[in-house]
């Protein structure tokens, strides 16, 4: 598991084209695992801060109860269709996978969130991998990241 800004690090104009897709709109998709195993599909919201990546949950949010029993999530940016002119002109999409650790210290909180702890939930991603996909001269391109491999590319036709 790797922090953002080791992702950065190891691999800074990869994370830049990453952010620019993740971060192209404010609402996220988010996977969890409900208590029989099988997916739950959540909206979200994230943040970069810190060298790392956030999310947060109203308590009570069944998402929240997923997260605390079970940490591993996933979480695919905003997609947009490509334009009229073809796959050609689409910027891509991003998603990453990790595990989400509940982050209580106050002084933590408040220095994310810029407020007191209150009836939420915050977690701290430990990213395990991340992936952009674009369409390039009519191939599929998946650019991935993880910790200890890098980055690395896989053509499709």
């Amino acid at each position: 598991m790797a922090s953002w800004q080791e992702i950065e690090n190891d691999a800074p104009e990869f994370a830049a084209r990453f952010l620019r897709l993740f971060d192209g709109g404010k609402h996220k998709t988010m996977a969890t695992l409900r208590r029989d195993g099988s997916p739950r599909i959540s909206g979200t919201e994230t943040q970069f801060k810190q060298g790392e990546l956030w999310l947060g949950s109203m308590g009570g949010a069944v998402k929240a109860a997923d997260l605390l029993r079970d940490g591993r999530v996933a979480v695919h940016g905003p997609s947009t269709d490509p334009g009229e002119e073809g796959a050609g002109t689409w910027p891509g999409e991003a998603k990453l996978s990790g595990r989400a650790v509940e982050v209580t210290d106050p002084l933590v909180v408040k220095a994310v969130v810029g407020a007191e702890p209150g009836d939420s939930h915050l977690f701290r991603v430990d990213i395990a991998g991340v992936v952009i996909t674009r369409v390039e001269e009519a191939m599929l391109v998946i650019e991935s990241w993880a910790p200890g491999r890098g980055v690395s590319v896989v053509r499709r036709r």
